[in-house]
């Protein structure tokens, strides 16, 4: 995945949305999310503070760090056969 983003998104006369945040955030996981929080911050970077696509974005930055420094957990952790896969936070 890369930090590049669609020149028709960036746009300077192009209306910045919250449906092209969503576009960005929508199969987020652990691995790609520091990328996607990073497209995420370009794309909000000028738009007003009270503009819902920046209100989108902010709320949507701070999942996608938690995701990208945390982890997910798979399964349940009381499932007898599976284990729930631990943070890459863990591992290191």
């Amino acid at each position: 995945m890369s930090e590049a983003e669609s020149p028709e998104r960036l746009a300077p006369e192009r209306q910045v949305t919250v449906e092209d945040v969503r576009a960005l955030m929508g199969a987020s996981t652990p691995h790609f999310a520091l990328q996607l929080r990073n497209r995420i911050v370009k794309l909000i970077a000028g738009l007003p503070e009270d503009d819902p696509a920046r209100i989108e974005g902010q709320r949507e930055i701070e999942r996608l760090t938690l995701l990208g420094y945390t982890g997910e957990t798979r399964g349940e952790e009381d499932e007898e056969d599976l284990v729930p896969l631990p943070s890459l936070r863990d591992e290191r």
